[in-house]
């Protein structure tokens, strides 16, 4: 896998990520939607742990900055 995410998305990614599962223990989502969202959660600690998202591959995204 190529890296395609450049820092600023990975601490974005990882913040959303810590404050929705914030949310969640704290019990202000829940339900379906806590589960969803959960979800969406673990998918972007992992993109952002990795430095790689297939969605950015699908549009042509590069956020990664080169090395020269």
């Amino acid at each position: 896998m190529k890296k395609n995410m450049g820092g600023m998305d990975r601490i974005i990614r990882f913040l959303v990520a810590a404050v929705v599962i914030a949310l969640y223990y704290f019990e202000v989502i829940g339900g379906t939607l806590g589960y969803v969202l959960l979800g969406l959660s673990a998918v972007f600690l992992f993109t952002s742990f990795v430095s790689f998202c297939p969605l950015y591959t699908l549009v042509g995204l590069n956020t990664c900055k080169v090395k020269q």
